[in-house]
């Protein structure tokens, strides 16, 4: 039977200043070397999942969503300095399925909002009540089991292997082997084979990949200096110990692992069990419930229709006796073709929230912005002062805020004053439930700049050199690159 390797131990750029391979590249280097699958396991997070699933499906290579977590020693509450022990332990999960998905992302909020010290953590309680539907690889060098056996402590390795495999589906725990030609792998990994054989446990081959050639390990090892504001002359710093944390051919990893071939078949047989897929093409918004006794669409239909009144009304103070652009029969019908697409759309809920938290605030003294962006040209959004601004007045059109051509979400954005938009936030949670309400994280990228001033210091180049260098870039639009 022909041998398949699949990696499933894989970091990109979303483990921040440490992975130096892009999902994009990733995805291209697995259909490259003919990988029917590959997965994401960056450090503490799964911020480059979706991105990552887009661009596998469309090469045809299946995306398997995961993350190497890290493991609090005792309880995740517990966060101490301790010289004489790590303060967590590396473990890779891989999602199975749904479930699977679900609860890692529950894993991965808790790990930050009750274990984080020093980096986001689980403990052995949190994996205990949210192992289902995923798989577990014992990690690397810094996995416990390895750790473990280093020190010696062959029976404490066993117990925690064993504690390990009871947090998931039978045979969904594997110890993990790797060979990046570290001397403490090649003494660790006889006695994880052991281990494995002993306990009934299965082996699988992984390469804890951070960079896509050997060639880049350097451009990652300056990546770990920025990382650790260190320079790469210092003795004391982060280093990986060997050029081989690259993406390897199936060739290169069966050669590697010539000897445990079932820990090269293992990663097929992974590969197989994770069938995650997110959903496409559907809305999942909160619940928007009406007046008892009425229909959200009758109450919608009402909502725009009083906010319409009001408005009109305004429009003739502030026109003062002066004749309108347009007639009062043009607001209407324009107001009436909008009210049917939104009805036929199904978005009358979406409006209807959206009111409501611009309603909270102005209802509160909150302050909030006029509105902008193509809602501007919505009379609805006008009714229900959503924005400040007359569409009919500025000839804006609606059919670009939103029209049945392109059925997508309505793209409302609202500013709420920065002092008070906790209020909101708060209101929010309350009125629709804490389920309804996320924050969304944005990334910083490395500026041109900033990315040679950077390289410079680890690099020790004298200041007036990088400085000179960087100023070459220029400092803004499409020309400031570093090419």
């Amino acid at each position: 039977m022909e041998l398949t390797f699949i990696h499933l131990h894989n970091h990109s750029e979303f483990s921040i200043l440490d992975g130096a391979l892009k999902t994009s590249a990733l995805v291209e280097a697995a259909y490259q070397n003919k990988m029917p699958a590959v997965a994401l396991t960056d450090h503490g997070n799964m911020f480059g999942a979706v991105g990552f699933a887009k661009q596998a499906k469309e090469k045809g290579v299946k995306p398997i969503l995961g993350c190497e977590i890290y493991v609090a020693p005792k309880s995740r509450f517990e966060k101490k300095a301790d010289s004489k022990n790590p303060a967590h332990f590396h473990l890779t999960l891989l999602v199975k399925d749904e479930t699977g998905y679900r609860n890692l992302c529950q894993l991965i909020t808790s790990a930050y909002l009750e274990g984080f010290y020093y980096r986001p953590r689980v403990d052995k309680e949190l994996l205990a009540r949210y192992g289902e539907g995923l798989i577990g690889l014992s990690g690397c060098l810094k996995g416990e089991v390895s750790y473990l056996l280093g020190l010696g402590q062959d029976e404490k390795a066993e117990e925690a292997a064993l504690e390990y495999a009871s947090f998931f589906s039978p045979g969904d725990f594997y110890i993990e082997l790797q060979d990046h030609g570290l001397e403490e792998q090649k003494e660790v990994n006889p006695m994880l084979i052991r281990l494995a054989q002993k306990r009934s446990l299965p082996l699988v081959a992984t390469n804890d990949v951070h960079y896509l050639s050997r060639e880049d390990a350097e451009i990652q090892d300056v990546l770990l200096c920025i990382q650790t504001y260190k320079k790469v002359t210092d003795q004391d710093r982060i280093r990986f110990g060997s050029q081989e944390f690259y993406f390897k051919s199936s060739d290169e990893m069966i050669e590697l692992f010539s000897e445990t071939p079932e820990a090269i078949q293992n990663t097929a047989k992974i590969a197989a069990q994770c069938n995650f897929e997110f959903p496409t093409s559907k809305h999942f918004l909160p619940q928007y419930n009406p007046p008892e006794g009425v229909s959200l669409e009758d109450h919608f239909e009402e909502t725009v229709k009083e906010g319409f009144q009001l408005q009109m009304k305004s429009i003739g103070e502030k026109g003062n006796g002066k004749e309108f652009s347009h007639t009062p029969d043009e607001y209407e019908e324009r107001l009436e073709r909008e009210i049917r697409l939104v009805k036929e759309m199904g978005f009358e809920g979406y409006f209807l929230i959206v009111w409501d938290l611009i309603k909270m605030a102005k209802d509160n003294g909150i302050p909030v912005g006029p509105g902008r962006g193509s809602v501007a040209g919505s009379l609805l959004a006008y009714s229900l002062e959503i924005t400040d601004i007359d569409p009919l007045e500025y000839d804006l059109l609606f059919e670009r805020f939103l029209n049945p051509e392109r059925i997508s979400l309505p793209d409302i954005d609202i500013d709420f004053c920065g002092r008070r938009r906790e209020e909101v936030i708060s209101y929010v949670r309350q009125r629709y439930g804490e389920e309804s309400v996320c924050q969304i994280i944005t990334f910083g990228t490395m500026a041109a700049r900033a990315s040679v001033r950077d390289v410079g210091r680890a690099l020790e180049v004298p200041l007036p050199e990088v400085d000179r260098i960087a100023k070459m870039i220029p400092p803004f639009g499409p020309d400031a690159s570093i090419e």
